[in-house]
Formats: C-alpha cells, structure tokens, sequence
C-alpha cells in the first residue's frame, strides 16, 4: 500500500504519451522545482491507446491551432534524439514522411482546396494534386472518382509510437519524475480544487496540481471530481496485410470514404473509422478487432483505389481505443476554468500521439507559467466544453 502521508507538487493521471510528455516538459522547465509523480494503471502498457495507435503525423487539419500542434510535432520528431535521448542513447524512432494523400470528390473539392490554402497560410508544406498530378506521382493509383487531393510535400508520415512514448517516459525518469504503478479510483475535492487522489490500494496523495492524461479513460475519472468532461472510449481496428503490389513513394492515402492505407515495414496497415451510428462507446476491457470493416469497407476500397491490392493476405491486426471528445472531436487542453488546480490533456480523437509534444509543452507552461509561451492553447480549453461551443475540425480521421 502507498504512504497515505504521500503528496505531491503535480500529480499527473496516465502514464501515456501525454501524461509522460507533461512530466518531461515540467521537469525540462530550469524554472520549475516541484515534486512531479505520474500514476499509471497499467505498467505494461499493454492495452494502452499510446501503445496501440498506428502512429502518423499530418498538418492537413482545417483548424489553426491543430496545425500549430502538429507542426510542432515535426519538429520535434525530427530532433527527437536531442530531446529525449539519455546519456551515451541512441534514439531513433522510425519517422517517415512521405506524406499524406487525402482524396477529395467533386462535392468536396473547393473545401479540400480552402483548407490547403489554411494550412499553407498557418506554414505547412501541402498543395493541391489535380488527377492528373496524382496519376504523375503515384502510376500505381487509380483516380475515378477523385476531383483532387491534399499532399504533404514533407511533414507528413509516421513512426513507432510506443518507442516515442517510453522516450517521454525514460526522459521524465532521469529528470527526477516518479511513477507509481496505481489506479485512480476516487478525487477528493475542497472547493474550487482538487484536494487528493484516493488509489485502488486505499492510499490518498495530496496533490498540488492534477492533470488528467488519462486517455479514454478521462470522462470516467473526471466524473469522480463531479466535472463533465465528454471523453470517450471509441474502438478502432487496424489491419495487418501483405502484397505483391509495388507501390513506389507510397504516401498515407485515404479515399474519399474515409478508409486509409500505407506502408509499414514489408506490408501494409489499413483502417477505417466507423460510421456514427456503428460506433458507440466502447467497453473499456473490449479489444477485439472487428473484422468485418475489413470485409467492407476497407479492401473494396483499396482494391478500387490501388487495383495491385486486389492481391492480398491480412496477416494480422489489433484494436485500441481514441479517447474520443464527443463534443468536437478535438483536445481539451489546459486548467479547469474554475478548479483552478485541475488540468486536461485528452480528448485528441486518434491525433494525439503526433500532438503530444506539443500539448505536453503547453499543459506544462501554463502550470509553471501562469500561460502559454510556444503555442496558445486557448482554443481548446475547458471552457468550451463547458459552454457547448464545440471547435468544428473537418478533417476527422
């Protein structure tokens, strides 16, 4: 059983890539000197959604501050051996860019290219692809049906997830943050705060701060602090295939149903997110992968779309879970506008592991610093949960 006298200056939930990033960039800050202790259910990381993402990093959002994040994601991937690796390390982890190819139809051509021009305005390297370019780039790709696409020139791709997130976690270590291998099963409040942590094993931990990482997890825990937070376990499924097909500078392409496909080591993942109505709240404890998406839609589609798929073998797969935002599909970021103690860094709806260096950053600055320094994370605080005014993101993967 842990101290029930323990406390600590920044009680971090969740011990994912968020929670871990958080720890690091506090700890990172020559400003900050507090006691900071992650709390993480599950050690293994077995069935973390950290450990079970495909992984990929984009800057083909419609909203400003979600390309913000993600290009300093980039960045950071890029130099990830000089920010996280240890003494006497070598860190790779695996970063791709050959970008993303996000196909459009005749109906939804003018807002593809509107939201180009966003993206390029907010500096991310993407362009427009008529048919004809596609066709230039990729012979391999069969265009019915396209009336053009987004491209990632560069910083668009993908790399080992799970090695970025224990990267965060090794780092934290060495810079003095604790982990303690506990459930959170109760939040004792005091009013306008977060008083403690009450654990599995009967251990309360006064906390200064609390911040809530907690992936799918969140909306459960934040109910325990009597705070509606509209986060959500929504299962996706990912799909292991090999083929014959070669497919040179294969990109991340997704059609213009939403299925998505790319390259990954000697074969292929794919993936779909289920229609609204075919994806409720997932159990928790359910990580069957649902095999029928494959069935339809996924391989019509690419079969379509990449006629050498029409020859292939699904090898394998796994199911994780988003920590879903149910409101807007996008972060919650930053303190409670009235527990001023409690802080939110969830809700990324499947692109929180290319976003969590920089919301990581963010969480921490505006714990250490009264407010954002590198990128203003306003826009998705609480305060729009609270007041159901949901940030419309149109490019929801």
């Amino acid at each position: 059983m842990a101290d029930m006298g323990a406390s600590s200056d920044i009680a971090i939930v969740g011990g994912g890539v968020m929670g871990s990033a958080t720890a690091f960039f506090l700890l990172s800050d020559p400003t900050f000197a507090g006691r900071v202790t992650v709390f993480e259910k599950d050690p293994s990381y077995r069935f973390a959604s950290s450990a079970l993402s495909a992984s990929s990093i984009r800057q083909q959002f419609s909203t400003p501050l979600n390309i913000a994040l993600s290009l300093y994601g980039i960045a950071f991937l890029r130099d990830v051996e000089r920010h996280l690796a240890l003494p006497g390390e070598r860190l790779s982890i695996g970063l791709r860019e050959p970008g993303y190819l996000v196909m459009a139809t005749d109906a939804n051509a003018d807002l593809l290219r509107r939201n180009v021009a966003l993206q390029r305005a907010n500096g991310a390297d993407t362009t427009v692809l008529s048919p004809t370019d596609m066709k230039r780039r990729f012979p391999w790709i069969e265009t019915t049906g396209v009336a053009a696409a987004g491209f990632g020139l560069t910083g668009e791709g993908s790399f080992d997830g799970p090695a970025l997130m224990q990267a965060f976690r090794r780092k934290a270590i060495s810079l003095g943050a604790r982990y303690v291998a506990a459930e959170v099963c109760g939040i004792d409040t005091a009013p306008g705060r977060i008083a403690a942590l009450r654990l599995a094993d009967g251990a309360r931990v006064a906390c200064g701060e609390m911040v809530l990482a907690a992936g799918p997890g969140s909306g459960a825990l934040a109910a325990l602090a009597g705070v509606d937070l509209p986060v959500r376990p929504r299962k996706r499924s990912v799909f292991v295939f090999r083929s014959p097909a070669v497919l040179p500078d294969c990109p991340l392409v997704i059609d213009t149903n939403g299925v998505w496909v790319r390259p990954e080591g000697d074969g292929f993942l794919a993936g779909v997110s289920p229609p609204a109505h075919e994806d409720p709240d997932a159990d928790p404890t359910d990580f069957e992968i649902d095999h029928r998406f494959f069935d339809d839609p996924i391989w019509p589609t690419i079969a379509a779309r990449i006629p050498a798929f029409e020859e292939l073998k699904v090898t394998g797969g796994w199911a994780g879970h988003y920590e879903y935002n149910t409101l807007d599909h996008n972060a919650v970021i930053g303190p409670h506008p009235e527990i001023a103690n409690l802080h939110f860094v969830t809700g990324f709806s499947g692109h929180g592991m290319q976003q969590a260096a920089a919301a990581g950053r963010a969480v921490a600055e505006r714990i250490v610093h009264g407010r954002y320094l590198n990128i203003d994370a306003e826009r998705f605080g609480y305060a729009r949960i609270r007041d159901r005014r949901p940030v419309l993101e149109l490019n929801v993967i």
